[in-house]
C-alpha cells in the first residue's frame, strides 16, 4: 500500500513541475530585460554611494574622540596616599629624613636600588639587600611586592594621635 501512495504522488508532482518551468520560462524573458538594466544602474550607484560612506566614516571618527575627552579628566591622588610619613632611622639613610608621603618613598628606594645595581640578574623580581637595605628588610633577598610592606613599617605619622606608630 505505501509504494501505491508513493507512485500515486510522482505523477502528481511530475505534472506540478513540468507546469511551473513553463509559466517561469515566460516571466523569465519578460524579467531578465529589466534586471539586466537595474543591474548596472545599481552598480553605478553603489560606486557613487562609496565615497560618502567613507566620507560618512570619516566624520563618525571625530565624534567618538570628541566623546573620549570629557572621559578623560585628570585623577585626583588618593588623601592617604599622598599624606606626609616620617621614615624610621634605617629607612632615613636611603630615602631621606623629612617626611615624605608613600608613593615618594617607594619611589626613592627603588632609586636607591636601581642606582646600586640590588635587582637579582636572574629574577628582576628579587630585590637583594645591601647594609642599608637589610635594615628595612630585616633579610637579604626580598620579593618586590614584600618590599612595600617591609618598608611600610618603618613609616609613621607625623605626630597624629589617632594612628599608632609602627
Amino acid at each position: 500500500m505505501a509504494t501505491a501512495r508513493k507512485a500515486a504522488k510522482k505523477p502528481a508532482a511530475k505534472k506540478a513541475t513540468a507546469r511551473k518551468p513553463a509559466a517561469t520560462k515566460t516571466a523569465a524573458k519578460k524579467a531578465a530585460p529589466k534586471k539586466a538594466a537595474p543591474k548596472k544602474a545599481a552598480a553605478k550607484k553603489t560606486a557613487a554611494k562609496a565615497p560618502a560612506k567613507k566620507a560618512a566614516a570619516k566624520k563618525t571618527a571625530p565624534k567618538k574622540a570628541a566623546a573620549k575627552k570629557p572621559a578623560a579628566k585628570k585623577r585626583t591622588p588618593n588623601a592617604s596616599f599622598m599624606k606626609a610619613l616620617t621614615p624610621s632611622a634605617a629607612l632615613a639613610s636611603i630615602v631621606g629624613d623629612k617626611p615624605l608621603p608613600r608613593t615618594e618613598v617607594v619611589k626613592r628606594m627603588w632609586d636607591y636600588i636601581k642606582k646600586a645595581n640590588l635587582q637579582d640578574s636572574v629574577n628582576k623580581r628579587l630585590i637583594n639587600a645591601d647594609a642599608k637595605l637589610r635594615e628595612v628588610f630585616g633579610k637579604a633577598q626580598v620579593n618586590m611586592f614584600e618590599m612595600t610592606a617591609l618598608v611600610g613599617k618603618h613609616l609613621r605619622d607625623n605626630g597624629s594621635p589617632s594612628t599608632p606608630a609602627r
